[in-house]
């Protein structure tokens, strides 16, 4: 069969995506690969209704709700390869299955390239995070690192105060005197040894021998689209100071007629009330754009 809408990446946006679709009775095909973004994460905080829920089980709600509706099938798989046109998309999966839709929605979010700080990676969403409005309230106002690799954290310095007492780690990033000021003045610790690696803890150690313990630290990773689909597509990229993201316009269309995105894929910041919004507007823009 030939689907209304295909829906590459089955987390918060997608399926937010889907259900407007869903809701109109159109049928939706929701190709998930499993792998969350955020699948290390304990809880996920700042969502209304479901502050605090394990990010999983956030999931498993909606899909069961989402699979209440008839004209749902949910693909389970990876999408490699994405080729045609509007009202004839095609869509490989890794396992052969090719499946054919009117329009494509490519939620498949982002990853992660992390400052290449020896310890970080496997620390990475449980004690050093990238959002302090996500996680820095369960740090209890204690004492916090962040890592300092570019001149964007600066600013992150300047407000995670708001959440505990703050140390800037440089990492590959030095502050200009004026920039240290600048934190110094909101009751940031500048330090002025470089870190050298982190172990659990998080302990972070640095280039004169000290060892600082933290209760939590935080991080500007740069992102990029989790699928090459979009650019296999001709899909525009755009790059930013935080990093590469599908060009869309208000209605949350790409460069190429037929083809939607949304979620971390798509926009920044990140969060996932942010990316269900968002979700739940392109997929009312997909359904307009099959009826108009």
């Amino acid at each position: 069969m030939t689907f209304d809408a295909i829906v590459i990446g089955g987390g918060p946006a997608g399926q937010s995506a889907a259900l407007q679709l869903l809701r109109a009775r159109r049928s939706v095909a929701i190709v998930d690969a499993g792998q969350p973004r955020n699948a290390r994460a304990a809880h996920a905080q700042g969502f209304f209704t479901r502050d605090g829920t394990p990010p999983a089980s956030l999931l498993e709600i909606s899909r069961a709700q989402l699979e209440k509706y008839g004209t749902l099938e949910w693909v389970e798989g990876e999408a490699v390869a994405a080729e045609g046109q509007i009202d004839g998309f095609r869509v490989a999966l890794a396992g052969g299955r090719v499946l054919e839709g009117r329009r494509l929605v490519l939620a498949t979010g982002v990853k992660d390239d992390l400052p290449e700080v020896e310890g970080l990676e496997p620390l990475w969403g449980r004690q050093v995070f990238h959002c302090p409005y996500c996680h820095g309230y369960e740090l209890e106002q204690g004492d916090i690192g962040v890592i300092g690799s570019s001149e964007l954290v600066v600013h992150m310095a300047e407000l995670i105060t708001e959440w505990g007492e703050v140390t800037f780690l440089p990492f590959g990033f030095l502050p200009a005197p004026e920039q240290a000021a600048a934190m110094e003045a909101r009751g940031v610790r500048v330090e002025e040894a470089a870190l050298v690696r982190l172990e659990a803890g998080p302990v972070a150690h640095l280039a004169d021998g000290r060892a600082l313990k933290f209760d939590g630290l935080f991080a500007a990773s740069r992102v990029w689209p989790a699928s090459p689909i979009a650019e296999a597509l001709g899909c525009a990229v755009e790059e930013t100071p935080m990093g590469g993201m599908v060009a869309v316009d208000a209605m949350g269309a790409t460069s190429v007629a037929g083809v939607f995105s949304c979620g971390d894929t798509a926009k920044q910041p990140h969060s996932i009330a942010l990316a269900v919004g968002q979700g739940a507007f392109a997929g009312a823009a997909v359904h307009r754009s099959l009826v108009f």
